[in-house]
C-alpha cells in the first residue's frame, strides 16, 4: 500500500512501502531472507568447529612448547569462536520478518553485533600487546620454543587461509556486509598465524625474543582489525549515508523517470546489506494528484529494481521548495472559499469546483462554474480586480462549462 502525507512547505504526496506483519506465532522463525540466512548458518558452524579445534590445539601446544605467540594465537581463535557464535545469534535475529515494533526490520542487528565483535577484539589486542610488551622486558624469561610449536602454527595457518577463502566465497554470493566481516577476520588470523610462523622460526635459529616480538604483532593485528570493524559499524549506526558514486546513481534513476523535472534532497543511509533512500522529485504542479502518485511509484520501483535498496520514499514537490517562498502560511482551502464567496459576493461558490494552487508563496486559483460564458466573463472581471488588491492570489481564473468544451 501507499500512503499520503503534506509537507510544511508544499503540497506532497509520499510514497512509502508498508511493509507486510507476519501473524505466524512468535515461536515460528521464518527467515527475511532464507538463501543468506542459511548460507551465514552453515559457513559460521564450519568456522565455529575450526576455530574450536585450533583452540584446544594451540592453547596446549603453545603450553608444551613454551610459545607466548602461539598461546596469543590461540586466544586469537577463542575470540573467533565467540564471535562465530555471536554471528549465529545475529544472523538468526537480523533475518526476522518486519513487525509493528521494527518496521524497517531487523538488519541492524548484524551490525549491532559486528560493533559488538569489533569492540571485544580492540580490547583483545590491546590485551595481547601490553602482555608480551612487558614480558619483553624480563629477557631471562625468554625460553627456546619447541619444534612441536612451528607444526601447530603451520596446521593453524593453513586452516585459516582455507577458511577465509570459503567464507569470503559465501559471502560474496548472498551480499552479506557481516560475513564478509567474519571472513576477513578469518584473513587476519592467518595473518596473524603467518607472523607466529616467522616468529618461532627465529625463536628456533636462536632469536629467543622474537617469540614474544610475534606475540606482539598478533596483538596489534587484533587490536587494529577490532577498531576497523567497529568504526564502521559505528558510522552505519550513525546513519552514514553511500558512496557518492553510488548516491549519484540513484539520482539519476530517479531523474531518468518520466515526470521527473528534477531532484533535490536525495538522501540515503546504510541498514546492512540494504540501503534506505528519501528523495523529493519536482513534477508540473498542475496535474492531478492520482498522476503525481503513478510518477512517485514509478521513481520508486526504478530505484528499488536498479539498485540494492531496501525501501525508497518518495517526497512529491510542484516546485523546489529550498529555493522558493514557503507557502505553509498560507490559508488553507477552507479559508480561501470563504474569502473567496465574500469577497465576490457568491455564497454559492463554496458548492463550485474550486482549484487552489500553492506555489512560491501565493496561490493561483482556478473557479469552474456550472454557467454559460457571459456569467464567466463578468465574474472573471471581478476576480481581476480582486487578485489585484489581494497579493496573496497571483491569479484567478473562471471557466465555465462552455468554455471546457
Amino acid at each position: 500500500m501507499l500512503c499520503c502525507a503534506a509537507c510544511p512547505n508544499t503540497s506532497a504526496i509520499t510514497m512509502k512501502n508498508h511493509r507486510h506483519v507476519p501473524t505466524h506465532s512468535p515461536q515460528t522463525f521464518e527467515p527475511a531472507h532464507p538463501e543468506r540466512f542459511a548460507a551465514a548458518q552453515k559457513s559460521t558452524w564450519v568456522s565455529m568447529v575450526i576455530n574450536l579445534v585450533l583452540t584446544v590445539l594451540q592453547v596446549l601446544g603453545g603450553i608444551f612448547a613454551h610459545s607466548q605467540a602461539l598461546m596469543a594465537d590461540g586466544l586469537h581463535s577463542l575470540s573467533d569462536l565467540l564471535s562465530d557464535i555471536l554471528v549465529l545469534f545475529a544472523n538468526r535475529h537480523g533475518n526476522r520478518h518486519a513487525d509493528a515494533k521494527h518496521p524497517y526490520g531487523h538488519a541492524r542487528v548484524e551490525t549491532a553485533a559486528t560493533l559488538i565483535l569489533g569492540c571485544f577484539l580492540a580490547v583483545l589486542g590491546v590485551g595481547l600487546l601490553v602482555t608480551a610488551a612487558l614480558r619483553l622486558q624480563q629477557p631471562q624469561t625468554l625460553q627456546i620454543v619447541s619444534p612441536i610449536g612451528l607444526a601447530v602454527a603451520v596446521i593453524a595457518l593453513l586452516a585459516k587461509e582455507g577458511m577465509f577463502r570459503y567464507m569470503m566465497a559465501v559471502a560474496k554470493r548472498v551480499r552479506s556486509q557481516m560475513l564478509i566481516a567474519n571472513a576477513w577476520h578469518a584473513r587476519s588470523d592467518a595473518a596473524s598465524s603467518l607472523v607466529v610462523v616467522v616468529g618461532i622460526i627465529g625463536n628456533l635459529m636462536g632469536f629467543a625474543f622474537l617469540d614474544l616480538v610475534a606475540a606482539a604483532v598478533v596483538g596489534v593485528m587484533i587490536g587494529y582489525m577490532g577498531w576497523k570493524l567497529a568504526i564502521e559499524a559505528l558510522a552505519e549506526l550513525i546513519d552514514t549515508g553511500l558512496e557518492e558514486s553510488e548516491v549519484e546513481a540513484i539520482r539519476q534513476t530517479l531523474l531518468n523517470t518520466p515526470g521527473v523535472r528534477s531532484l533535490h534532497e536525495l538522501r540515503t543511509r546504510k541498514m546492512a546489506d540494504n540501503a534506505l533512500v528519501d528523495a523529493h522529485i519536482i513534477v508540473d504542479p498542475k496535474i492531478s494528484v492520482s498522476e503525481g502518485h503513478y510518477i512517485a511509484e514509478s521513481a520508486r520501483q526504478a530505484v528499488l529494481m536498479q539498485h540494492h535498496v531496501m525501501d525508497v520514499m518518495v517526497h512529491i514537490d510542484p516546485e523546489d521548495d529550498i529555493k522558493c517562498k514557503p507557502n505553509v502560511n498560507l490559508p488553507n482551502r477552507l479559508a480561501l472559499l470563504e474569502k473567496l464567496s465574500r469577497e465576490l459576493e457568491m455564497p454559492i461558490l463554496m458548492q463550485q469546483s474550486v482549484l487552489f494552487h500553492y506555489l512560491n508563496g501565493q496561490v493561483e486559483v482556478e473557479i469552474h462554474l456550472c454557467d454559460d460564458q457571459n456569467a464567466a466573463q463578468i465574474l472573471q472581471q471581478r476576480c481581476d480586480t480582486l487578485c489585484k488588491s489581494m497579493p496573496i492570489f497571483r491569479s484567478i481564473q473562471v471557466l465555465s462549462h462552455c468554455a471546457l468544451d
